[in-house]
């Protein structure tokens, strides 16, 4: 992507979260990023999406973010769109991960900063800082997991910057979404921020989803969106249902450990995880196992195993 017109262009659909691997050394896994890139831009995904909370960018230093933003954007070119989360705790760090990924030609994701007692104000002011820095522009990141929650009227003010192009939306409270996607929706674009509850945010006219389990389960979520897409919510339900199983244990022992653990399962090389975090538990595999095996024995979910 050269410019924020091109940007918005291109700004919708389906885009994977792609998960972090690390090998047993504890460094970053670059083969296994590239198979993992190639595996979902294969299957059709709109997008992918590096370094964000589930790619585990609070356990990575500066210098391992600006090498991972530089080998992805060398692996997939101009393919698909690509979301670079810039964000940090660290103004500083923000700048500088938000200019290099407007530079590769990436779209820096960003966060409000997450520390305590800032005001609305402050927040308006961080986001006007880091729009200019980047010639795609940038994507505010609503994570209330983080820290801070940003309400409907904030986002409404945000989305007035020059240069914020688009919203990941975590809060995903129904009343919530229905204000974005009708004071927002044709401003910028509006994206949902979990795979695990997409469908209402889809119907309401949000512009696309990111997705983590993607990384485990690429064919069944993406036939999933694909049938929301086109309207045809009897098949999306059949289809989300497939996998309740899965998302109750993803709820119940965290992404991406579940992932890069379903993943391994099926063949695909997740990686580990970084501390804190830690693999799921032996019991918690079982479970897992059993339920990837149930998938694999319905055809509709694409699911095989190693």
């Amino acid at each position: 992507m050269k410019n924020m017109n091109e940007t918005r262009e291109r700004l919708r659909g389906i885009f994977n979260i792609t998960v972090t691997p690390f090998n047993s050394q504890g460094n970053i896994d670059f083969a296994a990023l590239q198979e993992n890139i190639e595996r979902v831009i294969g299957l059709g995904y709109d997008g992918i999406l590096i370094g964000g909370t589930y790619g585990e960018f609070p356990t990575l230093s500066v210098e391992e973010r600006r090498e991972l933003f530089t080998r992805v954007m060398s692996i997939v070119g101009d393919r698909v769109p690509v979301m670079l989360c810039s964000a940090s705790s660290d103004p500083r760090v923000v700048r500088e991960l938000t200019i290099l990924a407007g530079e590769l030609g990436g779209l820096p994701m960003v966060t409000p900063p997450f520390v305590t007692e800032i005001t609305d104000a402050q927040i308006i002011s961080f986001f006007e800082e880091m729009a200019p820095l980047s010639p795609t522009g940038i994507l505010i990141y609503n994570a209330p997991g983080i820290g801070i929650t940003l309400s409907p009227a904030q986002l409404e003010k945000l989305a007035d910057i020059d240069g914020v192009v688009g919203i990941k939306q975590g809060d995903l409270t129904p009343t919530v979404v229905d204000q974005i996607a009708n004071r927002l929706g044709g401003k910028v674009r509006l994206f949902c921020a979990s795979d695990l509850v997409f469908n209402g945010p889809m119907l309401a006219g949000f512009d696309g989803i990111s997705t983590t389990n993607s990384g485990a389960l690429p064919e069944l979520i993406l036939a999933t969106y694909r049938a929301v897409e086109q309207g045809d919510a009897h098949t999306a339900r059949d289809l989300h249902s497939l996998w309740y199983s899965y998302r109750a244990l993803a709820r119940q022992h965290g992404q991406p450990q579940l992932v890069k653990a379903a993943m391994a399962l099926r063949g695909f090389n997740g990686g580990a995880v970084r501390a804190p975090l830690k693999p799921i538990s032996d019991s918690a595999l079982a479970a897992l196992r059993e339920v990837m095996n149930t998938l694999a024995q319905d055809p509709r979910s694409g699911v095989t195993l190693a």
